[in-house]
């Protein structure tokens, strides 16, 4: 790198930072330039972040901060580049970010993959019923002759959206031989065949024909409560539904009647109020597997987010290359 770069973290050094930046990634920040810390246990104020903008060209940043509005950006002499460790930049990036010219990264394509998998883990183990096997064999029990443990190996899955969690899922579902189903009019056919996926016109007929739903659609005010009573009924009996998104889009309510009927199952690792309430309806069902929002990314894969935005931070300031960037469009698209 031939400048010598001023680099503002905003993610708090004594709140878990060590997540995102481990010691050998905070001494290669601070051989790329000058480094700002936030060295407290909070993050910073939007005030507190526009006073020490000036004559910062990177802002690194993470979950919950600020949003850099253009009263923010009052005092940015020299951004030229915001790198956010999180996944969607939907809370942190304005329409005057970008009207400033000013580039943004994230570690979106990494969390995508990370979920992705996570994913297939669920589908593995809800198929197999590997949970209530392994509380069986804990609490001493053992084959009772009437095994209802399924396979992955040649479903029908059909995914709701198809954004880089879709895409890398769809990757990581060859194997399996899937026939794999796609409701996303956004996405060109031509796209969907790259991936060996059929396009559902409807979200009823992805619904009714598939045995297996995932659900990936961004969070936005268009897509709240999108899954409803209606669309869960027309699921096949014994039907798996799996939420790795967010759980505003599904209609609760609804989900939790359907799932009483002992109909169909779930998968959730995400829900309207986190943490999930204890009394919630939820946590008394058999038929639900209940993950406290860990589909991605693990925590093995946080380094590397990091270290992956570090080299688009050198490309970008070396040869203008960037290959994590988030342009205007899909920012906006982004789960906020």
């Amino acid at each position: 790198m031939t400048v010598q770069l001023r680099i503002l973290v905003t993610i708090p050094l004594a709140n878990g930072a060590n997540l995102f930046l481990n010691p050998a990634l905070i001494g290669q920040l601070e051989n790329m330039g000058q480094v700002i810390w936030n060295e407290s246990d909070r993050q910073f104020t939007p005030d507190e972040i526009r006073d020490r903008l000036p004559g910062v060209d990177v802002c690194l940043t993470g979950w919950g901060c600020p949003r850099f509005e253009a009263s923010v950006l009052d005092r940015a002499d020299r951004l030229r580049l915001v790198a956010h460790t999180g996944g969607s930049v939907a809370p942190i990036v304005s329409e005057a970010l970008f009207d400033r010219g000013v580039r943004v990264i994230s570690g979106n394509l990494l969390y995508a993959e990370s979920v992705a998998e996570g994913v297939i883990a669920y589908l593995l183990c809800t198929l197999r019923r590997l949970p209530e096997y392994a509380l069986d064999m804990k609490q001493g029990g053992w084959q009772t002759g009437g095994n209802r443990n399924q396979g992955l190996l040649d479903q029908t899955v059909g995914l709701v959206g198809f954004g880089m969690v879709s895409k890398f899922l769809a990757q990581m579902l060859k194997p399996f031989r899937v026939k794999l189903k796609v409701y996303d009019p956004f996405t060109k056919d031509e796209v969907l065949q790259a991936y060996g996926a059929e396009r559902a016109d409807s979200l009823d007929a992805l619904f009714s024909s598939c045995p297996i739903v995932s659900l990936h659609a961004p969070k936005t005010p268009a897509t709240y409560h999108m899954i409803d009573g209606r669309l869960l009924s027309l699921l096949p009996d014994g039907a798996i539904f799996v939420n790795t998104a967010r759980g505003s889009l599904v209609d609760e309510t609804a989900l939790i009647h359907e799932l009483r009927q002992n109909r169909i199952r779930a998968v959730l690792d995400v829900y309207e109020t986190e943490p999930l309430p204890v009394d919630s309806p939820f946590r008394a069902m058999d038929n639900v597997l209940l993950i406290p929002h860990m589909a991605g990314p693990t925590v093995d894969r946080r380094p590397m987010v990091t270290q992956a935005l570090l080299g688009d931070i050198s490309g970008f300031f070396s040869d203008g290359s960037l290959k994590y960037e988030i342009s205007r469009q899909y920012a906006m698209a982004m789960t906020q």
